[in-house]
């Protein structure tokens, strides 16, 4: 069984990583269930294991947290959904590649409840949409914007952070940093797409493709 939990109002990134933390440990040991918590947080930075201090362009802006999970600097804030994805790894086979793999799938097919054609780039994490509303890019190229962020850590095969999709944020907020370390595409979100959807919407698609890419752990066992 996957434990979900909702968290409401804004929570505090450090109580978060605190309870992942214990969380993770308490899977690990055999003592809790799986878990997935959605929450908002406060507007805040947060620098990943890869973040390039250059790619922080207003460092006074929000507080800024170093974090162990991988990638570079992302962005939290009101009206974005953060998922973070407590599943034992180690039992769903020690692939970290087809995890993160099965995460990016996941964002993918809940966008598509809402008709948003979310993709994935060779060299660029998350979750991307094409915008052929937009011009081109000065090098020509389709606009590319990013709706997802997906970033985690294993400790002892569980894993904890995991991903972030853009309900209806401040989008001026991402301007503070270089987003992933990627200064060529822009970010939007399911709002700016022109699609009214609330929080609660993207909970229940959540949930509802979760267990195509997360089988229950006895089925994936069996596998």
């Amino acid at each position: 069984m996957v434990d979900w939990i909702i968290s409401p109002g804004l929570t505090d990134y450090a109580t978060a990583v605190r309870e992942m933390e214990a969380r993770a440990a308490a899977i690990a040991a055999g003592t809790a269930e799986e878990a997935v918590w959605f929450l908002e947080h406060p507007p805040l930075y947060t620098a990943g294991t890869s973040a390039r201090r250059a790619d922080l362009r207003d460092p006074d802006r929000f507080p800024v947290y170093p974090s162990k999970r991988g990638g570079q600097y992302t962005y939290h804030g009101p009206g974005q959904r953060v998922a973070y994805v407590m599943l034992d790894v180690g039992r769903r086979g020690r692939d970290l590649r087809r995890f993160v793999g099965e995460l990016e799938a996941w964002v993918i097919d809940t966008l598509d409840q809402f008709n948003v054609k979310g993709e994935v780039r060779p060299g660029r994490v998350g979750v991307w949409v094409v915008r052929e509303d937009k011009p081109l890019t000065p090098a020509g190229a389709q606009r590319e914007d990013k709706i997802a962020a997906i970033g985690i850590r294993l400790r002892k095969w569980v894993s904890f952070h995991g991903i972030a999709i853009n309900v209806e944020p401040d989008l001026e907020h991402f301007s503070g940093i270089v987003p992933c370390g990627i200064a060529d595409h822009g970010v939007t979100s399911l709002v700016d797409l022109g699609l009214p959807v609330t929080m609660g919407d993207l909970d229940v698609a959540l949930r509802r493709t979760f267990a195509a890419h997360f089988p229950p752990l006895a089925e994936t066992a069996g596998a």
